[in-house]
C-alpha cells in the first residue's frame, strides 16, 4: 500500500502539468475516438481510431473491373460496409484568442498532417459471361479495400476555462495512395475530455 502512495506522489507532478491531453469523439469522416496530446506547447499528435466511410459507387465498380475474379466475369452490383480507420497525425498550433476578442478560455487554430489506413467491406455481385442474366447463377464475392496515405487538415480547438473539456472543427484532405490514387474530403467536429 505505501508504495502506491509513494508512486502516486512520484506521479502528481506529470499529472499537473498534463491540462492539454485530452480523449474524445469525432463525428465526421471518418467517425472516431480521439487521443491527443502535446509534444511541445504548439506541437501536437493525434491518434484516432473509428470507422471510416464508403467511397462512391463508381470507385468500387473501377476496383472490380481492373482485377476481375476471373476474365469473364461481368460486374452486376456491390454492397460496401465501413470499416476500420486508424490515423496518425501531427499538428502545428497557433493561439488565435486575441483575434476573436475572447475573453474566457482560449481558442486554438492548428494546421497538420498525418498517416491514414481505412478499409471497406465490399460484396461483389457477377455474372461469368455477358450472355443472358436469366440463364445463369449470381457469383459472389467479397473482398476487403485496403486504403492507405497522407492526409492534411486544418482547424480550430477552443478550450473552456473552469471545464475540462473542448472542441474542435475541422476539414481535410486524404490522398490514397494503395490501391490507387484518389482523394477524399473530410471533415469533422467533436469534443474531448482533458485530464
Amino acid at each position: 500500500m505505501k508504495y502506491r502512495v509513494l508512486l502516486l506522489f512520484t506521479l502528481l507532478p506529470f499529472f499537473s502539468f498534463a491540462q492539454e491531453r485530452g480523449v474524445g469523439i469525432r463525428l465526421g469522416e471518418p467517425l472516431s475516438l480521439t487521443y491527443k496530446d502535446f509534444f511541445e506547447d504548439y506541437l501536437s499528435y493525434e491518434i484516432m481510431l473509428g470507422a471510416a466511410g464508403v467511397n462512391g459507387s463508381d470507385y468500387y465498380r473501377k476496383d472490380f473491373e481492373n482485377n476481375p475474379p476471373s476474365s469473364n466475369a461481368f460486374y452486376q452490383s456491390h454492397a460496401a460496409n465501413k470499416g476500420v480507420s486508424i490515423n496518425f497525425r501531427v499538428a502545428l498550433h497557433e493561439d488565435i484568442t486575441d483575434v476573436f476578442d475572447i475573453t474566457q478560455g482560449y481558442l486554438l487554430a492548428y494546421g497538420g498532417a498525418g498517416i491514414q489506413i481505412r478499409t471497406t467491406n465490399v460484396d461483389y455481385s457477377y455474372f461469368q459471361n455477358a450472355t443472358s442474366s436469366a440463364t445463369q447463377p449470381l457469383m459472389r464475392e467479397e473482398r476487403t479495400n485496403f486504403d492507405f496515405g497522407p492526409e492534411a487538415f486544418a482547424g480550430a480547438e477552443y478550450y473552456f476555462d473552469e471545464t475540462p473539456i473542448s472542441v474542435f472543427a475541422e476539414v481535410g484532405l486524404f490522398l490514397e495512395l494503395i490501391d490507387r490514387i484518389n482523394v477524399k474530403g473530410q471533415g469533422g467536429i467533436g469534443v474531448r475530455y482533458l485530464f
